[in-house]
């Protein structure tokens, strides 16, 4: 399935756990795995804390020590750090499914993690498993 986010900071993660069980479900499968990818070189998929909204701005600004904005990049987009954080954090997640629903833990959510935005921005979910 395809889903269309809209981010609305230069840098943001969205919680899109809930379009990822979406997925599972219309795909009608028991146990399997999903994977959720986004396409961009700018954007990525990461799994993390969710019951925390520090936890995600932490994050973001220990990507931003590691990776400045104005870190001397030679890329003439300016978007070089953007680059950076989207091979450190990875393009996608893959997941297991059991009994029907995304096997995630306790806290854990899935986020589509911007850091060119704001923009429209889009990702893929592929579930693959035996039929329920």
């Amino acid at each position: 399935m395809h889903f269309e986010v809209r981010t609305t900071s230069r840098e943001q993660l969205v919680d899109v756990t809930e379009r990822v069980a979406e997925a599972v479900r219309h795909a009608n499968v028991g146990e399997g795995i999903v994977l959720i990818s986004s396409p961009h070189t700018t954007a990525g998929i990461t799994v993390n804390e969710n019951a925390d909204p520090d936890v995600a701005r932490d994050i973001r600004i220990g990507l931003e020590r590691i990776s400045p904005r104005e870190g001397g990049w030679r890329h003439v987009e300016g978007n070089s750090d953007a680059h950076f954080k989207t091979a450190l954090v990875g393009t996608s997640a893959m997941l297991p499914i059991a009994g029907g629903r995304v096997a995630l833990g306790t806290w854990q959510a899935v986020y589509f993690a911007e850091f060119d935005g704001p923009r429209s921005r889009h990702f893929d979910v592929t579930v693959v498993g035996d039929a329920r």
